[in-house]
């Protein structure tokens, strides 16, 4: 009896229906990749290798369904974790139940999705793992939710790459400054004196675009990458090494 052809390799991008996932996913489909898009909206991008799944990836029981049935599909090879949310607040206005929930989406989904991709990973023994902090790691007045568990990514990715570096598994971490997108809009008016502010606080006098986050990812994501695992690079305009104000 012929065997069942292979399943195909697949990167899976979460959070690709706006903004630095949207970019990150364009960028792997024109790179030739199958991309699985899971993020609250469909994906808008218009591809034969693209499959948008619309999940809550705060939902641990849907989540760990749609990974499953994923695993089966494909060979789920790459690993962008890019969904977030800044849920931003004082310390004396902090709700655990924020903390929870971005501890939840940050920190457990990637547990989630890498670790329903790691037996494709392993059988291949090679696997491209890239989570998406942010400058706001090293610091950021109000975010302390937010801030906690993006820099929690750092120390993930870390352990798991020694952990998985003799199976041909590189974990990184891309950390992007000042973007513009609508995350960042809803926080930050678009002309205002407060953006005036931070863009002159940005050494490299601008703000970030998504395109600049994609190319570091893609990077991280490349064949030929194999040798550079457990780093952090901080795609912000200089901010990272100097101040930021807002």
């Amino acid at each position: 009896m012929p065997h069942p052809p292979p399943a195909p390799t697949a990167a899976v991008v979460t959070g690709a229906s706006t903004g630095i996932g949207y970019a990150i996913c364009a960028d792997l489909l024109a790179q030739g990749h199958e991309v699985v898009s899971l993020a609250l909206e469909h994906c808008p991008i218009a591809h034969p290798k693209l499959h948008s799944i619309q999940v809550d990836l705060t939902d641990r029981a849907a989540t760990a369904q749609v990974m499953q049935t994923l695993a089966q599909r494909f060979a789920l090879t790459t690993v962008v974790h890019n969904a977030g949310a800044i849920r931003p607040a004082p310390l004396p206005e902090v709700r655990l139940e924020d903390l929870n929930a971005l501890a939840a989406l940050h920190l457990g989904c990637a547990v989630q999705i890498v670790q329903a991709a790691l037996p494709a990973m392993r059988a291949r023994r090679f696997g491209r793992v890239v989570l998406l902090s942010s400058r706001a790691a090293l610091g950021w007045a109000g975010r302390s939710s937010y801030s906690a568990t993006k820099a929690g990514m750092s120390g993930m990715a870390r352990t798991w790459a020694l952990e998985l570096a003799p199976e041909g598994i590189t974990v990184n971490v891309v950390a992007p400054g000042p973007v513009r997108t609508d995350m960042y809009r809803a926080v930050v008016p678009a002309g205002s004196a407060q953006e005036r502010a931070l863009i002159a606080s940005i050494p490299v006098q601008r703000l970030g675009e998504a395109a600049d986050v994609a190319r570091a990812v893609r990077f991280f994501t490349d064949a030929g990458s194999g040798f550079v695992t457990g780093q952090v690079l901080y795609v912000c305009g200089g901010t990272s090494v100097g101040g930021l104000l807002l």
